[in-house]
């Protein structure tokens, strides 16, 4: 599933390609990829005319703002994708929608969401509509990793009554929005904390550590263009690099980067979590 730094990756790319260009029409090729309005016909309707002037990101969420002071949301889930290709490129097998773009720049120009497991969603968000009134999962999201509200204070706070392993808390997206299960791996890695260590029994220590570390692991990342261990690409169909490098995550077996150990794997709450016995021990 695509994490925080891969979106981050695509809204950088959506910034620099798609802007200050009009939607003019679109096709929205499976029905259930549209959450709001119920109607496909009213999705594209909604946003014929308008132009993307920002994409933001909240959490895993992409927020577009359009000139009609209406927004575009979409949440890729486990296998989306936004593409922006040319519009005679043939259509991928699992391209769910098409909106189409023009500019005196690039007159045959298309963004396409294409999503092999039909999880991802897409909303049209009415002008003068708060997003999160439409899109309601922006309403339990917890602190941006990147926010001055997360700080050390208010996660010692928020972790100090959690009776559960800290490595299924960090995947909590209201705890903080973004994390999960790859960077989550490589922040504890780079904290020294064990996965199944209960949030209730962190020292003060460990969990300034652990924000750092998490900051730090998906700076890294976005730097490196997000990671592809399956079907993640950015908008110009690129693969992400931080896989290459990371320090734990999908690394069983291997020896560990620090100390050489074998990295081990197990499973909290049905989700794989890899660490080094040594460095974490």
């Amino acid at each position: 599933m695509p994490e925080l730094p891969e979106v981050e990756t695509v809204r950088q790319g959506l910034n620099k390609l798609t802007l200050n260009q009009e939607i003019w029409g679109g096709d929205v090729l499976l029905e259930r990829t549209i959450a709001h309005p119920l109607s496909s016909v009213d999705f594209l309707a909604g946003l014929a005319g308008s132009v993307i002037t920002q994409w933001h990101r909240r959490g895993k969420y992409l927020l577009a703002e359009l000139s009609s002071s209406a927004w575009l949301g979409v949440h890729l889930r486990m296998t989306g994708q936004m593409l922006w290709l040319d519009s005679q490129e043939p259509l991928q097998k699992h391209t769910r929608v098409r909106l189409f773009f023009t500019s005196e720049k690039t007159s045959e120009k298309e963004l396409r969401f294409v999503d092999q497991r039909t999880f991802g969603k897409m909303w049209w968000v009415p002008p003068g509509t708060p997003p999160e009134s439409i899109i309601t999962g922006l309403q339990v999201l917890g602190p941006d990793p990147f926010s001055t509200a997360f700080s050390v204070e208010y996660l010692a706070l928020a972790l100090q009554n959690r009776r559960r392993p800290i490595k299924t808390a960090l995947l909590d997206q209201s705890l903080v929005a973004g994390v999960g299960n790859i960077y989550a791996d490589e922040a504890l890695f780079l904290s020294g904390v064990p996965p199944k260590t209960l949030c209730a029994d962190l020292k003060l220590a460990q969990i300034e550590r652990l924000r750092g570390a998490i900051i730090q692991v998906l700076q890294a990342s976005i730097e490196a263009g997000g990671t592809t261990f399956s079907n993640f690409l950015n908008v110009q169909g690129v693969n992400g690099n931080y896989g290459g490098v990371a320090w734990v995550y999908n690394r069983t077996g291997v020896p560990c980067r620090v100390c050489s150990t074998p990295i081990e794997r197990i499973r909290l709450a049905g989700r794989s979590a890899h660490f080094c016995p040594k460095c974490q021990g």
